[in-house]
C-alpha cells in the first residue's frame, strides 16, 4: 500500500469544485482493504472518495501529525506505506531557517515578542526604553514563551513617525542583543528595521532574524542578507502608497516579485517569512486590513511561514473603540481566526496570552478520539 497525493481534477473532476482549500491535503490510499482504511479514517471525519485503485481523502493539515503517529502505530510491518507517508511529510513541511534555528512551522505555531526600546512606539513606547525595565521584559517575555524577541528601535506606526539616524537606533537596540545573547541563547533574536546601517550592526552582533517594513527593496540590502547565508528574513508587504483594484493578487504578485528578487540574490527561500502588512495600507485600520486577515490563506501556497502582525493595532479602536490598553481580547480573537488559516508566526506584545492561544488551538485542532 502506498500514501499518494490526490490531484480531484484527474481522476474525480466533476468533484474537483469542492476540494480547493488551502488547508487541506488531499491524499489516497494506493491499494489496501477499502473497508479497513474507512474504518481507519472514520476518527478524522474527512470526506472520504472510493476510487478504482484505492480511497481518497481530505485531511485537514492540522491533523497532520496525529494521523502520521498512527498510521505508523497501524501499518509497522509495511515498508512501502511507511516509506511513502515520509516522502508526503517530506513534501508538506515547512521550514524556516533562522540563524542558529531551523523551526518546523507544521509541528507548531511561533510566538515572536515584540520589546519596543523606543520612546514612541504606538503602544508599548516609553515603557521598555531604560535598561532595568527592558531587562525585566526580556525575563518575562522568555518565561511567559517567547520563541523569539525581537528590539526594535525605530517606530514605523500609522499616521507619521518621526525618524532616528541608524547611530541613535543601534545605540537603543545594542543593550538588549547583548543581554539575549548572554543570558537567552535559547531564544531567537530578531531586530525590527529597514536601515541598511543597522542591518549590518545587527548582523555582526550575531542576531537570527532580520524584519524589514520594506521587503529588502534594495539591491544593497539583499546582498548583505545574502552574505549571511543562515540569517532568517521577514519579508513585509505594504501598500502605504498605493490602491489596490484586487487586493489578493496585488499581494501575491507582490511576493511573487519580491521573492524572485531575494532568490536572486543567493537568499535561499527556506530563510524567508512573509508579512502581509496589516497596519500599512494607503488607510490604516480600515476594510482593507480587515481583508488582509481574510485572505491570510490565499498566500500558504507560496509553501513559506505567514506572520500574523496584528497586535493591539487600530482595528480594535475603528470596529469597538477600544484604547490601545484594551485591545488583548479582539487581538486574540483575531490571531487565532488568521492562525486557523495558516498564520504560524505570532508577532505579539502579550506573549503569556498568546502562548495559552497557540498551545490550545492546537491541541484543539490535533483532538481526535481513536482507541489505538
Amino acid at each position: 500500500m502506498k500514501l499518494e497525493n490526490w490531484h480531484p481534477e484527474a481522476s474525480a473532476p466533476q468533484l474537483a469544485p469542492l476540494f480547493t482549500s488551502p488547508q487541506t491535503d488531499y491524499l489516497r490510499f494506493v491499494g489496501g482493504d477499502s473497508d479497513q482504511l474507512r474504518a481507519f479514517l472514520a476518527p478524522y471525519d474527512c470526506p472520504l472518495v472510493p476510487l478504482a485503485d484505492g480511497l481518497a481523502f481530505a485531511l485537514p493539515k492540522a491533523t497532520w501529525e496525529p494521523f502520521a503517529a498512527r498510521v505508523r502505530r497501524r501499518f509497522t510491518t509495511d515498508g512501502d506505506l511507511l516509506n511513502s507517508l515520509a516522502a508526503r511529510e517530506a513534501e508538506r513541511t515547512v521550514w524556516w531557517q533562522a540563524g542558529r534555528f531551523r523551526y518546523n512551522l507544521n509541528r507548531q505555531p511561533l510566538v515572536y515578542g515584540i520589546l519596543n526600546v523606543t520612546p514612541d512606539s504606538f503602544y508599548d513606547g516609553g515603557r521598555f526604553n531604560q535598561e532595568e525595565a527592558m531587562a525585566a521584559q526580556v525575563k518575562a517575555m522568555v518565561e511567559a514563551g517567547a520563541d523569539i524577541i525581537e528590539p526594535g528601535g525605530q517606530t514605523t506606526k500609522p499616521g507619521g513617525f518621526v525618524e532616528v539616524d541608524p547611530a541613535e537606533e543601534w545605540a537603543r537596540i545594542a543593550p538588549a542583543i547583548a543581554l539575549l545573547k548572554r543570558d537567552y541563547p535559547q531564544v531567537a533574536i530578531a531586530v525590527d528595521t529597514y536601515k541598511l546601517p543597522v542591518m549590518e550592526r545587527a548582523l555582526a552582533a550575531g542576531v537570527d532574524i532580520i524584519n524589514d517594513v520594506n521587503g529588502f527593496e534594495t539591491a544593497a540590502k539583499r546582498q548583505l542578507l545574502a552574505t549571511y547565508p543562515t540569517v532568517g528574513l521577514v519579508t513585509m508587504h505594504s501598500s502605504r502608497g498605493h490602491e489596490y483594484q484586487n487586493l489578493t493578487a496585488g499581494m501575491r504578485d507582490f511576493f511573487t516579485r519580491n521573492l524572485a528578487e531575494l532568490a536572486a540574490a543567493g537568499i535561499a527561500r527556506e530563510r524567508i517569512c512573509l508579512d502581509q502588512g496589516i497596519g500599512y495600507a494607503k488607510v490604516a485600520d480600515g476594510d482593507q486590513d480587515l481583508a488582509m486577515m481574510n485572505n491570510l490563506g490565499q498566500l500558504t501556497d507560496f509553501k513559506r511561514p505567514v506572520m500574523v502582525a496584528i497586535s493591539r493595532k487600530g482595528f480594535g479602536k475603528r470596529l469597538f473603540g477600544l484604547a490601545k490598553e484594551d485591545r488583548l481580547g479582539v487581538t486574540l480573537v483575531a490571531e487565532t481566526a488568521m492562525m486557523l488559516a495558516g498564520g504560524r508566526v505570532l508577532r505579539v506584545h502579550d506573549v503569556r496570552e498568546t502562548r495559552q492561544l497557540v498551545d490550545l488551538v492546537d491541541r484543539i485542532r490535533q483532538a481526535y478520539w481513536t482507541t489505538d
